[in-house]
């Protein structure tokens, strides 16, 4: 079988020599983190969507959630230091990550941009992330994830 091309995201990973798991499952189009999960096996809990939003000072920024919650955007904006932070537009995700969406990565975009984890991430030594493609899903170990990406953890998500 061919060898499977490397996203940017990989190439980051392989270039600071972070060991982690490729997943790669089958998947034309976008699908949702829960399927993304299940396609692989992976707990939903351990696994995180990527989103990215701009605040009121025009700045953007990468937060890192549970598949299965919602950023509390009040708590983002704190965590940033913005006022407020909203969603960007689909056709803006390619334009600023270099990404599709369902396949953006806090991994390799196209700039660095300010990145927070939501602080259940800190409940694991690995967590499994967008590897930067559709149909491709990274597990990759906590500590050095935030080093390279130069993220933080904090409290983003909403409350059930």
């Amino acid at each position: 079988m061919a060898k499977e091309a490397k996203t940017n995201a990989m190439r980051m990973l392989d270039r600071q020599k972070i060991k982690y798991e490729a997943f790669p499952y089958e998947c034309d189009e976008f699908i949702d983190g829960i399927h993304s999960a299940d396609l692989i096996g992976a707990p939903y809990e351990q696994s995180f969507k990527t989103l990215i939003m701009e605040g009121k000072s025009g700045g953007y920024y990468v937060f890192v959630v549970p598949i299965e919650k919602e950023v509390d955007r009040k708590a983002a904006a704190r965590a940033v230091g913005e006022k407020a932070v909203d969603m960007i537009h689909v056709k803006d995700i390619l334009k600023i990550s270099g990404y599709v969406r369902g396949g953006c990565s806090p991994l390799g975009m196209k700039k660095p941009y300010p990145t927070v984890y939501d602080a259940s991430a800190g409940d694991f030594s690995e967590i499994y992330v967008s590897g930067g493609r559709i149909g491709l899903t990274l597990k990759v170990p906590l500590k050095p994830l935030l080093e390279v990406t130069n993220g933080k953890l904090a409290d983003i998500t909403m409350k059930d």
